[in-house]
This record gives structure tokens, sequence and C-alpha cells, in this order.
């Protein structure tokens, strides 16, 4: 059995919430959200976002340590509840069948695990030897009634995420595959871990993710040793160092067990339903499932407490567990609770107890003596002043359309007059700077790499991917991959007379085994390489640039790509972002990006072609799209029209596929930025047209 470091010796972890001292700061919030959405499974998980060496994959796997163990029916695969047998597809069971107690499990899913794994598959051994189509169980059935671990979880591939998202909402699995229909139950709970640096979630799985926790390194000296002590410690002698702690984690585990028992019998009143409520109201969630959850985890934690009843403690702890994560807008908004707002809204007085004898339903239709009681001054004569202003559609309200309305009109309404863009900077060879924001990002157009690729499954540019639509059918590489029946019978066929076959069975060896190919859409490394110099520096155009940059960045989020930034300006270029999976690492180096100086466009691309070369060789499967975002203007350092040339051409030879954003705008253009992108091979680009609705309504113009 794997030795893990025990739950209670993690430093800060559990400490007070296991004796219920909750010290001078309250319990760990990463061990106490994790307590209780086992408490209380239907909680729906927990997400541990934090730093890395922060102990989030150290105490996940202590968690299951001390959990009581569970019932389950003796042989069966599926980890089936005794008093629900028939939920199993290994069933039917006889009515005495043996049942046994096991721990529950801890099931890992690998961020680069199949999908065959996942959900299972054929039993390839016994379909080949056989002849026999069988179900093998995959993660989600062995982690029934357990806790599903994914480390990295902002890493996962989508079509992983997808099954995920499924069996999260359904409670349930169905595979319907390779011949083989099997539905079975697949309840568990699921628990995620990331560094927010390579990324962020999508907002689906986000979501489904019931309770959120933010962790970071200890910043006091003393506490920093005890840690470096104990691992120290538990490394030199495991056994020892758990033997230590033995106790503390019995009580834990009976503290569990009891408020497993209590949750059941926990009252949630009226009037903490109507509080909670009114906190997720404050803090303008969306949807209702932030209502559910934060209940569900008052519930629980009142359970922990040892109290019968939901209290305005219960539901100020539910809500930091449950509502950070659902106030995001916007994928690039960050994670976070304003603590003075919830204790506004929780007040300081006690929730009113429940009279049993006149439960209030909020359905029922109010009475006409409510009416009465409140007087005329309550009636309509009291509604707010409907003065001429209020519905003045006219004069200066005509002016403030584009703040109120679509995303994209507001764009389109805020680009910048040719004089504003052409307006001169002063001194722009002097190293003066300037700061511009960003308007509301729209939708892009599609930019993809050429060709078919073999990367990492995304939803950018056509590749030969591990999920997608069924093309064909190769030979095993040993890199796993779906069976392709009918293409493996048909290998087989031509030698079953050779086989000595005359009836029966078809007679299949390895040699005719055939994965399936198939095709779908891959992610790839998108590298920005931004012109920041004078040119570029006039407010308005500046403004357009990172809007346009921005958008072009949440596309990249969707279709879950690296990103890197690379900006020029003065005398050099700079890699602004190494290549990570964190877009809002991006967007917000772009938001600080200055403009001013000369324009090195020679130094830029050279800088690109060497970050390109480095990467290539880190991750040589991960194809690059490089998009420049230039005026097409070169004026730092001698000859620099000319070195800029030559520059380009030396990344047309590398075979990159690249994307020239023409910034270049006016009444006198000069048509740089198209020249460069002959040289660099690219596809030109106008800054108007990165703009999927743009691009429509020209096409729409163009066929009238």
């Amino acid at each position: 059995m794997t030795q893990h470091f025990p739950f209670t010796a993690v430093v800060g972890a559990a400490a007070g919430a296991v004796v219920g001292a909750d010290g001078p700061e309250g319990p760990d919030p990463m061990a106490l959200a994790l307590i209780l959405t086992t408490i209380a499974p239907d909680v729906g998980g927990v997400l541990v976002r934090g730093e890395k060496g922060t102990a989030k994959s150290t105490i996940v796997r202590a968690l299951a340590a001390v959990l009581p163990p569970i019932d389950v029916i003796a042989g069966d695969r599926f980890s089936s509840d005794p008093h629900d047998p028939d939920s199993s597809p290994d069933g039917p069971f006889a009515a005495d069948a043996p049942v046994e107690t096991r721990p529950v499990r801890l099931v890992e899913l690998p961020v680069g695990a199949t999908e065959d794994r996942v959900l299972g598959s054929l039993h390839l051994e016994r379909a080949l030897t056989e002849g026999k189509a069988e179900y093998e169980p995959g993660l989600l059935a062995r982690a029934h009634r357990g806790i599903l671990y994914v480390d990295e979880v902002n890493l996962l591939h989508d079509h992983l995420v997808d099954l995920l998202l499924d069996a999260a909402a359904m409670g349930r699995s169905t595979v319907e595959r390779d011949g083989v229909s099997v539905e079975h139950a697949a309840r568990f709970v699921l628990v995620g871990t990331m560094n927010p640096e390579e990324g962020e979630l999508r907002p689906q799985l986000l979501d489904r993710f019931g309770l959120t926790v933010e962790v970071a390194a200890p910043r006091v000296p003393a506490l920093r040793a005890e840690v470096v002590r104990r691992r120290m410690a538990y490394d030199a002698d495991p056994a020892a160092f758990s033997a230590r702690y033995a106790e503390s984690e019995q009580a834990l585990r009976d503290r569990i067990s009891s408020a497993q028992s209590l949750v059941g019998a926990v009252r949630l009143t009226d009037a903490a339903l109507l509080k909670i409520a009114e906190v997720c109201a404050a803090f303008d969630v969306d949807g209702l499932r932030a209502d559910i959850v934060t209940a569900r985890t008052a519930v629980a934690h009142a359970a922990w407490s040892g109290r019968d009843e939901v209290t305005l403690a219960d539901i100020r702890v539910a809500a930091t567990l449950a509502l950070p994560h659902r106030r995001r807008r916007k994928p690039f908004d960050a994670p976070g609770l304003d603590e003075d707002l919830l204790d506004q809204v929780l007040g300081d007085e006690e929730l009113p107890p429940e009279d049993p004898t006149d439960p209030e339903d909020p359905t029922d239709p109010p009475s006409q003596d409510d009416g009465l009681e409140n007087g005329p001054e309550d009636g309509p004569d009291d509604a707010p002043d409907q003065g001429p202003e209020a519905n003045d559609d006219t004069g200066d309200n005509q002016g403030d359309t584009a703040d109120t309305g679509d995303e994209v009109e507001a764009v389109d309404q805020d680009v910048p007059a040719p004089s504003d863009l052409s307006s001169p900077v002063p001194d722009k060879g002097s190293g003066a700077t300037s700061l511009a924001g960003t308007t509301s990002t729209y939708r892009t157009r599609l930019l993809t790499v050429r060709g078919v690729g073999t990367g990492t499954a995304g939803r950018r540019s056509r590749a030969r991917t591990t999920s997608g639509r069924r093309i064909g059918a190769t030979l095993p590489t040993g890199q796993g991959g779906a069976v392709h029946l009918t293409e493996t019978i048909r290998a087989a066929a031509p030698h079953q007379f050779a086989r000595g076959r005359i009836d029966g069975r078809l007679l299949l060896r390895a040699m005719d085994l055939r994965i399936a190919v198939r095709e779908g859409r891959e992610s790839n490394l998108v590298l920005f390489c931004v012109d920041a110099s004078g040119s570029m520096a006039a407010r308005r155009r500046m403004e357009q640039v990172k809007t346009a940059v921005l958008s072009l960045l949440l596309d990249a989020y969707q279709r879950r790509d690296k990103v890197g930034l690379i900006t020029f300006r003065g005398q050099s270029a700079e890699v602004a972002l190494p290549p990570t999976h964190s877009v809002d690492a991006a967007a917000t180096r772009l938001e600080e990006l200055p403009a001013g100086g000369r324009t090195p466009l020679a130094e830029g691309l050279l800088e690109a072609a060497h970050l390109l070369a480095v990467e290539k060789t880190r991750d040589p499967q991960r194809r690059p799209l490089l998009v420049v975002v230039t005026d097409g203007r070169a004026t730092a350092g001698a000859d620099a029209v000319a070195r800029s040339r030559m520059a380009a051409a030396l990344l047309a030879d590398t075979g990159v596929t690249a994307v020239v954003i023409d910034c270049e705008s006016g009444p006198m253009r000069l048509g740089l930025a198209a020249t460069l992108a002959e040289h660099l091979g690219a596809e030109h680009v106008p800054i108007g047209e990165v703009s999927a609705e743009d691009l429509i309504s020209a096409a729409r113009s163009w066929a009238a």
C-alpha cells in the first residue's frame, strides 16, 4: 500500500480544523473545503488554485486516508452500494452476496489520459484471443463513491473536460462504442489542483466545481522552517512519521464520520435560505447553482461544527468558498470576493428562529389585507418620479449608445477617425512613452496554421488527434488509440484459410489490429510580435491595437493555445511574456505595454525567430502561429528597412505560418505592412478586418 503524507501533518492545513480549535485565523480554507465536500458530496468538489510548491497535491492525496471506509459488494468492479446493487453492470447479484469494507479510493486522472482510459472500452485481449466483446471499466467507474483527482486540471484536454462535465451533471457514465453499450453510476468528489500561471479553466468546468480556494506558501520564516522539518522527517522514515500522527488522523476520521451521519438532520430554515439568496444576489452571480452550492455547503459546515441548524457563521464560510470563482465576468477577470460586502449583507444579528406552526411560503400570493395595512402612502403614488428626464431618448443620451450597446457595435463606434490615427506624436525619436487602455473585446476571425499537424488536441488548426472524426486506420504505434473494428476484421479476413479456420469465430492475430485515425483540431503556440514604437503611440491607434490583440488573446484562451508576447520599441525587442498557457498573464502585460521611440522592426522579427526556434526544441509537436502587429515602418538603426526585410525572409524560410495585422490608417498610406507580409510569406490583415463581424458585413456589402 502506498504511504502518503498524513493529512493532519500538513502545516496549517488541518491543525485547527481537526480539533475544532480554529485558532486566531480560523481553519485553513483548503483543508476545510476538502472536508466539507466529503461530508456532503453533492456540494460538487473542490478546485485548489495556487502557486507551485504549496502542498496542493500532497494534501489531496492524503485526504482519502482520513475518510471513513465504505461497504461494497465483493467482486463488483463498479463499487456499487449494497443497498443499491442494481446500479452495477456486473449485476444482478444474489440476495446473500458477500459485502466487504474497503477504504475510499483516490483515483488520479492524468492530463494525458486517453478517452478510452477515462470512459472504459473494449477489452482488447479478450476480443483478440477469445473473440468476446467485453467492457473494461475506465477511471470514472473506478472513482465511483470515491475521489477523482486531476492535477493541473487547467491543462486537461477539451475532450476529457467534456466527459467530466457529462459525468458531473448526470452522475452516470454512458459508453456507446466499439460494439459495447454500458451505463453505470459515476458519482464522485471531483478535486482539481492548478497553477493559474499555466492558464485558466474553461468556464463550463470551472462552474462545475462547487468550491474553490486560493493557496500560497507561508511568508512567516518559522512556518516555512516547520514545513521543511516535517518533510525531511517524512522522507527519512515515512512509517515512523505517519505513526506520530495516527491519533490525530483517527480523530479527524471520527469527526468526518460523525458529520456525515448528522448532515441529513441539519435544518436549513427559511430565514437562512433567504439570507443565502441575498448574498448571491448581492454578488451578482450567474444562474442559481451558486445558491444551491452555498446552501449545501452551509449545511455541511453546520454538521462539521456539530450543530443541527444553519447559522450566519455557516453561511459566511460557505459563501467564501462557493462564490469567488462564480463572480468572473470575463476570462481575464481575477476571481475573488469582497468580504466587506459579505459582512454588510450578512449583518450582525443572528438569524431569527423558525416558527414551525406558521411556515411562510414565498409562493403564496399576498392577501388584500397586506396592501391595506401598508396604507395609501405605500401605494403607487410612492413610485419613483418618472419625469421627462427618465424617458428622454433624445439629446445627450444618444451619445451614450456605445457604452451600453452590443460589444461589437461599441468597438465599431469607437474606431478612431483618420485624423486621430495619423496625428503626430511629439518627439518620436526620444525615449518618451505613453500608455493607452482598451475598449470592449470582440469576436475575431479564425487564424489557423497551414497544413495538418499532430499536436495537442485543441480548437484551432487541423490535426491528427485522439478525438474528432474518424478518417481511416493505421497499424498500432505504441501510443494507444481506439480500435478500428471494421479495418481490423478486414485485415484478418484474407488469412482465415491459412490459419485453419473452417467455421466458428474469426481467428485474429496481433498483426491484424488497426487503430483509428482521427482528424480534429489542435492547439497552437500563438506568438504576438507587437510594434510599440512612436508611430503606434497615438492614443487612439494604440487603443485600437490593444483591443485587437486582447480580442485575439481571448480567442486563444477559448481555443486552448499557448501564447507568447514580444514587443519592440526604441532600439531593441524584448520577450514581454515567454510562451505560457496563462492568457491572463499576457493580457496583463498588454495592458501595461508602454509605447514610444523608434521602430526596430528587424530586431522584433529576429527575436521572434529565436524564440520560435527554442520552443520548437522544447515542444516539437506544437506548431506556431506568428502574429505581427505593426504598421510596417522600420526606423531604428542603419538601413532599417532592408534589415527588416532580410529578417522577414529568414522567418519565411523556417516555414512558420504568419499573419501581419496592418495598423496603418489615415488618408496617406504607404502600404509598408503589406510589403512586409509579402517578404514574410504571411497573410495580410488590416486591423479593421480582425473582427469576424466586420468581415461578414464586408462580404454582405460586396455581394449586394
